[in-house]
């Protein structure tokens, strides 16, 4: 990996509608897809709205799984965001293709967080500088 972190945008049609708009099993997907791919869930939200579909997100330690479903159209919008190189979203994404039974998958990956600052690491704890010094939140990048 050439950057901070990997997303991938999924684009899930031709899915099964019943599937796409009953939460606990959207929840139970986005959970065991973060899993399968060797992510560490935190915390999660699910939101049913009416008449029908999910809007959902999976905190992982590494980033996080989202979800935005339209069962009416049987399609479901995805982003699996990952950070480190320990963790592969290509297993979460196909994952849940499998699980939402999609006829058809398109998949862009972007690379996030290119950083090129010559000589001196990224920061990665909340309050660490940039040559590893702990400082305040008012830190300037």
């Amino acid at each position: 990996m050439n950057g901070l972190g990997k997303h991938l945008l999924v684009e899930l049609m031709g899915c099964d509608s019943k599937i796409l708009n009953d939460r606990k099993v959207i929840r139970n997907f986005l959970v065991k897809a973060a899993q399968a791919a060797g992510a560490t869930p935190v915390k999660d939200i699910f939101h049913p709205f009416s008449p029908v579909g999910i809007s959902g997100v999976v905190v992982i330690a590494e980033s996080h799984l989202s979800i935005h479903t339209w069962p009416e159209y049987g399609y479901a919008a995805v982003d699996v965001f990952t950070c480190g190189d320990k963790i592969s979203p290509e297993i979460a994404a196909n994952f849940l293709a499998e699980k939402l039974q999609a006829q058809h998958v398109s998949m862009m990956e972007v690379t996030r967080g290119i950083i090129n600052i010559s000589g001196h690491r990224i920061p990665h704890k909340i309050g660490e500088s940039y040559d590893g010094k702990p400082q305040g939140f008012g830190m300037a990048l």
